[in-house]
């Protein structure tokens, strides 16, 4: 259901906790806080279908801001909050959010204003800057009481590709209202949620899993208990203390939870938690089998996109069974084919269709990619670019990602974008960037640089084009290292023939 089905039954109950703090906001309180912005929203003169941007911190308010945009008939857009403005502005501009709540606390307001003109409303959680409204003050003399029609909006996250800019996800809304419950997130899932569900959301809330689980559990009457950031002690710690029910992962927390001594290990009583779901990026096998001989077998896996175009799903039990496999087919049918787009036979490699009755989604503003996402045949048969292939019994297996991407600690990365930053650099010539190991992220940024003629290839110039990345980038994106060629390899087209270079250093790994 919702908050304000919840807030009548289990009022003064804990909706959402702050691991670190202990500080709680109860159902009736959240509410009533997600009345009065949406109330806000509806004042500022925003109606069904319009956007909303969401960039900050994991915070009390975040939920709440998110179920006030999905009772107004809202798209909310949750932006990564360790972006920079240049790229932050992008989204909000892209989106065309008539509304933006942000914090102080991670992105650079007085700097993010001037590039966000077309955005009339600018409300700042946490902080002074001039041009932007207190968020509190701004809320505190709404009514708290329901819009009189509260339709139910969506989520419109953003995906990068790998040409280039972020691309928004978007999904018609329904014009069900929300007080007739919310289609899909019931209690049929195989992982157990319900009004008993106490749920540690360990990553940030941006990211579409985390966002969409806690929302998920709040809807179905559970506790979200949401950490700040991710410490691996502190993560069984707070599974002992809040006694945890279930929880979600990517596979680098689980090799920083399995990296900590023994003896922290085993200090925590962990008998609470029945449900561990992971996905975002592959888990090496030895990890899992790991994981699972340490918590026992509770650790489901699936493999979706945050485009919701189909799902699969495997259980502990039949992941011991079939190791490496990320399940089958729980949402939509699943097709494997070739480049031409014929279907391919079971254990064949090939692109990873799923067919739904309909098209699913839509890339806003971005119809030839769009377009570029449907099987050459079947417009309702829509690909994110990975690669696998199915066993006779129809179980997945991973076999590549979309070309090029880069997975570390489970954060999609994309080397395009970051390419287009370094190209613009007077000193460099060609660039080409891509994912080399690491044993704790899974993967690193490597660029390698063609510098401009007569500029030597030195540590100097790694270390000012590192300097030069973290001035346009977000941190996760800017390389880890910089290594230097005459000249990169390009086909006669003038194609990239990146995989050359790619394959050179996975080889020595």
């Amino acid at each position: 259901m919702y908050p304000g089905y919840w807030s009548e039954i289990k009022g003064d109950c804990a909706a959402i906790i702050n691991a670190g703090s202990g500080e709680v906001l109860s159902f009736s309180e959240l509410d009533r806080s997600s009345n009065q912005i949406a109330q806000l929203f509806h004042s500022r003169g925003l109606r069904p279908g319009d956007h909303v941007a969401l960039l900050m911190e994991n915070h009390l308010q975040y939920l709440a801001v998110a179920w006030a945009a999905f009772r107004s008939g809202l798209y909310l857009t949750c932006i990564n909050r360790y972006l920079t403005p240049e790229e932050a502005a992008y989204i909000v501009n892209d989106s065309g959010s008539r509304a933006l709540v942000a914090s102080a606390a991670v992105i650079d307001c007085a700097a993010l204003l001037p590039q966000i003109a077309e955005c009339p409303t600018r409300l700042l959680v946490r902080g002074s800057v001039e041009g932007w409204e207190p968020f509190d003050d701004a809320v505190a003399v709404q009514p708290d009481t329901p819009l009189a029609e509260q339709p139910m909006g969506d989520s419109m996250l953003y995906s990068s590709g790998t040409t280039g800019r972020p691309k928004g996800i978007k999904r018609p809304l329904t014009g069900r209202s929300i007080t007739e419950g919310i289609p899909g997130l019931d209690n049929t899932s195989p992982y157990g949620f319900d009004e008993h569900t106490v749920y540690l959301s360990p990553a940030p809330l941006y990211h579409a899993a985390p966002f969409g689980y806690c929302m998920r559990t709040l809807a179905l009457g559970g506790t979200v208990v949401m950490m700040e950031r991710f410490d691996p002690e502190q993560a069984l710690a707070h599974i002992e203390q809040y006694q945890i029910t279930h929880s979600q992962w990517v596979p680098t927390m689980f090799v920083r939870m399995l990296k900590l001594d023994e003896e922290v290990r085993t200090r925590f009583e962990l008998s609470s938690h029945r449900c561990a779901i992971h996905a975002a990026a592959p888990c090496p096998v030895p990890v899992k089998q790991q994981m699972m001989a340490w918590w026992g077998p509770i650790i489901w896996e699936y493999y979706a996109g945050t485009e919701r175009n189909g799902s699969t799903v495997i259980s502990p039990e039949e992941w011991l069974s079939h190791p490496g496999s990320v399940g089958r087919a729980r949402s939509g049918t699943l097709h494997i084919c070739d480049e031409e787009g014929n279907e391919l036979p079971a254990g064949e490699e090939g692109l990873i269709y799923f067919e739904q009755p309909v098209r699913p989604f839509v890339y806003h503003n971005a119809p030839d990619k769009t377009a570029e996402s449907a099987h050459p045949e079947h417009d309702n048969w829509t690909a994110l670019g990975d690669v696998g292939y199915l066993d006779v019994d129809g179980y997945l297996y991973l076999t590549d990602r979309k070309a090029f991407l880069i997975i570390s600690g489970g954060v999609n990365i994309y080397p395009r974008e970051i390419e287009d930053v370094l190209i613009l650099h007077d000193k460099v010539t060609d660039v080409a960037v891509f994912g080399v190991p690491n044993d704790e992220f899974g993967e690193e940024v490597k660029a390698v640089v063609q510098p401009a003629p007569g500029v030597p290839a030195e540590d100097d110039l790694a270390e000012e084009l590192g300097r030069y990345a973290r001035e346009h980038l977000a941190g996760y994106k800017v390389p880890r290292s910089f290594d230097f060629l005459d000249e990169l390899p390009r086909l006669p087209t003038g194609k990239l023939y990146k995989r050359v270079l790619r394959e050179a250093y996975w080889k020595r790994a």
